[in-house]
């Protein structure tokens, strides 16, 4: 049973960063591993409030206040195993997710700081690899179906393993050279080192997963092809075409791109760099974007934005601004419009942003400026209000608020638009919605008989709790379409939508 009076006794505390002087000079992630004696209080913390809130929002239904208080008594080995029950990449959402459970933490309601049960997750999921290593768990028999896996992101993965583990033969094919989807090459190390992907991959590879990187489904193997293949197939591509802003004057300028272009050119170099192959960032027609030594504007507020923003100070940028077309939010929730348990708007600050660059809030781009040779060499910016009317967002710039910023690199992080146009999809049969989605039967298939997809590339462009979850449950309907024996866990229903305010 969870102490009642944890909280009382201790306050939220995480563990301290790596100095900003220190971790910018380097890749390697920027929170060190926490003290034994840290953990343990933290995770008294979380108190047996009854009725668990913060499963309410966490799509996988992590059994949170069970594994904190094994933490909490030092069962860690129990610990292990109630977290991998629900979730088969804590290493990788302990990291990377922004934690909607702490937002939903019972806690939140009187006032008092949330749980840090990101924190206690990623130590937990360390411990694993500690304490012997992530063993594979192999079927001792084969149910003699087959399951294809198109993309290696988070869903696939998790799918994947999920589906091996009910003993269908799985392979997973990456149209990139490596394996792991967006965490490989969209995720800079600062966040998440590739040590990580690569042991669960290795894990699934003693499992029995094949993959197969380098193949392009729909050009170097085509959908019929595919499907002669194997029994079932699973669409988890993603959802990467990037948003765009094609009517501001200058778009088509030298040095603005999007921001995916840039982090995956620079998450590139790192990894060329740790297998001792020199590589320079640039693009794949060999246009250098390295923000060494210019003046960096970064469009857009969320996370991508503050990647860039990390890279940028690693590659040694003169100078980064942010641009936020949003007025700054508020430091805490605002209980009228965003209740608890539901995800506030806040402001939230990242790493990066305690690494330098400026942030400029409620502001648009109205120009990107030319050098007179094709080269951006400024933006023009002006002060904005938005507004909602009839559902469509209205941008106001104000009257004479207009100013230049200095950019010789320009990094659209504004979004993205769904899942890319590609080969595969007229190939199946699929088409994308108006969100630029696919979207899946109650039974997680497509208009494709047989063919299920899950993730961002169903969802659009969320959080990795939800990519996890999504693959899961979808790797239950391939099962149960398969005629497998028994059922999967399904923590989702493609309907199903994050905790939100009615």
């Amino acid at each position: 049973m969870p102490d009642p009076n944890g909280f009382l006794r201790y306050e939220r505390q995480l563990p301290a960063r790596r100095p900003v002087a220190v971790r910018i000079t380097d890749w390697r992630e920027v929170y060190p591993p926490a003290g034994a004696e840290l953990i343990r209080e933290q995770a008294t913390r979380c108190m047996d409030c009854g009725i668990p809130f913060c499963h309410d929002g966490c799509p996988l239904g992590n059994r949170i206040p069970d594994w904190n208080d094994l933490v909490r008594t030092g069962n860690w080995d129990a610990a292990v195993e109630s977290l991998h029950a629900t979730n088969n990449f804590p290493e990788f959402t302990g990291r990377l997710c922004p934690a909607p459970c702490e937002a939903a933490c019972v806690l939140g309601l009187g006032g008092q700081q949330p749980v840090t049960i990101k924190q206690v997750e990623v130590e937990i999921a360390d411990a694993a690899v500690a304490r012997g290593g992530l063993n594979p768990r192999p079927v001792p028999a084969s149910t003699g179906r087959s399951v294809a896996v198109v993309g290696s992101g988070p869903a696939g993965l998790a799918a994947a393993q999920q589906l091996a583990r009910a003993g269908h033969a799985v392979t997973v094919y990456e149209r990139d050279d490596a394996i792991g989807g967006l965490l490989r090459y969209g995720i800079p190390d600062f966040k998440l080192e590739k040590q990580h992907i690569d042991r669960r991959v290795a894990q699934l590879a003693a499992e029995g997963v094949q993959f197969r990187a380098g193949v392009n489904i729909g050009v170097d193997v085509t959908a019929e092809e595919l499907r002669g293949r194997h029994d079932a197939v699973l669409l988890a591509c993603g959802a990467l075409q990037g948003r765009d802003t094609p009517e501001t004057p200058g778009r088509p300028l030298r040095g603005v791109h999007q921001a995916m272009t840039h982090l995956v050119a620079a998450n590139r170099v790192v990894a060329a760099a740790g297998d001792g192959r020199p590589a320079p960032a640039v693009l794949p027609d060999g246009t250098p974007i390295d923000a060494a030594g210019r003046h960096v504007v970064i469009i857009g507020g969320g996370d991508t934005a503050a990647d860039c923003l990390g890279v940028a100070h690693r590659q040694g940028a003169a100078g980064v601004h942010q641009l936020d077309l949003y007025p700054e939010p508020p430091h805490g929730r605002d209980a009228e419009r965003d209740p608890w348990p539901t995800w506030p708007w806040v402001l939230r600050n990242y790493p990066a942003h305690e690494e330098g660059g400026d942030r400029v809030f409620a502001v648009a781009v109205q120009e990107f400026v030319d050098d007179g040779t094709g080269q951006v060499k400024g933006v023009r910016i002006a002060e904005v209000t938005v507004e909602r009317r009839d559902g469509r967002r209205v941008v106001t710039a104000l009257p004479g608020s207009e100013r230049e910023l200095p950019a010789d690199l320009v990094l659209l992080a504004i979004g993205f638009e769904g899942t890319e146009e590609q080969p595969l999809l007229a190939q199946f049969g699929v088409t994308r919605n108006a969100r630029g989605a696919v979207d899946a039967r109650p039974d997680w298939q497509t208009d494709a008989d047989g063919v299920f997809v899950a993730g961002d590339m169903h969802r659009g462009a969320s959080l990795i709790v939800w990519a996890i979850a999504e693959g899961r449950a979808a790797a239950a309907a391939i099962h149960s379409y398969l005629g497998g024996i028994g059922s999967l866990p399904a923590p989702v229903d493609p309907a199903r939508q994050p905790l939100a305010a009615r």
